[in-house]
């Protein structure tokens, strides 16, 4: 359906609903809002909406329905697919979720926090931690990253192993659908079996069958006790074994465990001035693992450099250190948590979040860089990731010496579509963890399941028939 422009007499509506915090047209406020995260799309909007409570957003929606308008959710705006970012027709209201940044409660009893969708994600970390508890899921946007576009985007991190990414730890969801009817799905019941789940459905649909206000969280233990330990290994299956083996002599405590190649240590050890190299000698591949317990609980750092110790003797591990205190855990975590600061440093490359079978991931890493490397003679591939979930970033950089934008802008689109094509072959996502927005729905559209695309067409049209919410985004067109 034909959406419509916003005339004057809507937005002057909207403008005296929310008043002057809640409401601008002018350009130099919008200007910051329109472009994406890496800088790749840069879109047009009429107005930024900027609601303070739930009942304003469903007000501002019932009216956009109403008027046939479309409206783009946005959060912290670090969509790394341009989900976010509304298209260059200029016919869209922007609504920002960021003035709604109370954390309405947060209970020890049930373990779970209430916050509004616009609470920044290390604003939660701090209200757990004051109660003794966290919320288990981190990734680098952490100081930007809303509540409500991590859960509309089903966000991952590095602690994905033990907790699921942020479909697994939303409990429930308020949320303004469509029509500007509300959705009260707040209370965090561990069994509520009334069929259809519209929570999980609102998790990951990047906003486009509703606006979410507000969530129920899980939360857990603090961290009495963490061990973090840096490996090197001569391959990936190598560090699948270690893994596992790792997992028999822990149990749940390992949280963390990310697959780094030599070639992306060296970077960060030219590009990043503190960057030192955690072991004496050069191995191909390493990993840094994180193993955690409650304060009450063994001691994980004897258990991880037991382990560790049986898989060198075994041959599996070449050399490995653990942290000796936080300072060094964070030095280790800082070498990971560099690659892609150290990366953009060195150049500009074709990158791609996709996922693949656990088992598979290793194996894959090694074909898929040798397949792609040979189909384009001089690129250099990166692969990198959380190993325990099979999230590869799987990134590949313009030949040495070569104009790395022209390269880029020649050869990207032919990058991305063979190793889409890879990743599917092998039985895998080409979106792990950033999701669909804009930057992957002609990809989206070619590779995904027809049966899939159908049911998200249908659902779509059914909750959102207008097709106001966030166009354009997530949902191929026929």
């Amino acid at each position: 359906m034909t959406l419509n422009f916003p005339d004057a007499a809507l937005l002057d509506a909207l403008a005296k609903r929310l008043g002057p915090r809640g409401f601008t047209s002018d350009p130099a406020d919008l200007t910051p809002w329109l472009t994406d995260w890496r800088g790749r799309v840069t879109g047009k909007a009429a107005a930024l909406l900027s609601p303070a409570t739930t009942e304003e957003v469903a007000d501002v929606v019932a009216m956009a329905a109403g008027a046939g308008v479309a409206i783009v959710p946005q959060g912290g705006n670090s969509s790394m697919v341009a989900g976010a970012t509304p298209d260059a027709s200029g016919g869209a209201l922007l609504l920002s979720t960021r003035r709604m940044r109370t954390i309405r409660s947060v209970s020890a009893e049930d373990g779970v926090a209430v916050a509004e969708a616009g609470v920044i994600l290390s604003d939660l970390h701090d209200a757990a931690h004051a109660r003794g508890l966290r919320f288990p899921l981190s990734l680098a946007s952490k100081g930007t990253a809303t509540i409500g576009g991590l859960i509309s985007t089903n966000a991952g991190g590095t602690q994905v192993l033990r907790f699921g990414p942020m479909r697994a730890l939303t409990l429930g969801i308020e949320a303004v659908l469509p029509n500007g009817s509300r959705f009260d799905g707040l209370s965090a019941l561990r069994k509520d079996n009334r069929g259809y789940d519209l929570r999980q459905l609102l998790a990951g649909a990047e906003g486009t069958l509703g606006i979410i206000t507000a969530a129920s969280l899980r939360l857990v233990p603090a961290i009495g006790q963490r061990a973090v330990a840096w490996v090197g290994l001569a391959s990936p299956p190598d560090a699948l074994a270690l893994l596992r083996r790792i997992e028999a002599a822990t149990g749940e405590m390992v949280e963390s465990f990310e697959l780094v190649p030599a070639d992306g240590l060296d970077l960060v050890l030219r590009h990043i001035p503190a960057a030192r190299a955690p072991l004496a000698g050069a191995h191909r591949w390493h990993v840094l693992i994180e193993a955690v317990a409650p304060t009450c609980a063994p001691d994980p750092a004897e258990a991880l450099g037991e382990a560790i110790a049986a898989a060198i003797e075994e041959g599996h591990v070449e050399d490995a250190t653990l942290a000796a205190n936080e300072a060094q855990a964070e030095a280790l975590w800082t070498l990971r948590e560099s690659m892609s600061e150290a990366e953009r440093i060195d150049g500009v490359a074709a990158k791609h979040d996709i996922s693949v079978p656990v088992s598979v991931m290793p194996g894959f890493i090694v074909s898929a860089r040798k397949t792609v490397e040979s189909a384009f003679p001089g690129s250099r591939v990166l692969a990198f990731g959380h190993l325990g979930d099979g999230n590869v970033h799987f990134n590949v950089r313009a030949p040495k010496g070569a104009d790395d934008h022209a390269w880029l802008a020649n050869e990207g689109a032919a990058v991305s579509r063979l190793v889409h094509d890879l990743t599917v072959e092998a039985g895998g996502s080409i979106s792990a963890e950033h999701g669909i927005g804009q930057t992957k729905l002609a990809e989206y559209a070619r590779l995904g399941d027809p049966a899939r695309l159908a049911a998200q067409r249908a659902i779509k049209q059914a909750l959102d028939p207008r097709g106001i919410l966030n166009p354009g985004k997530l949902v191929p067109g026929p």
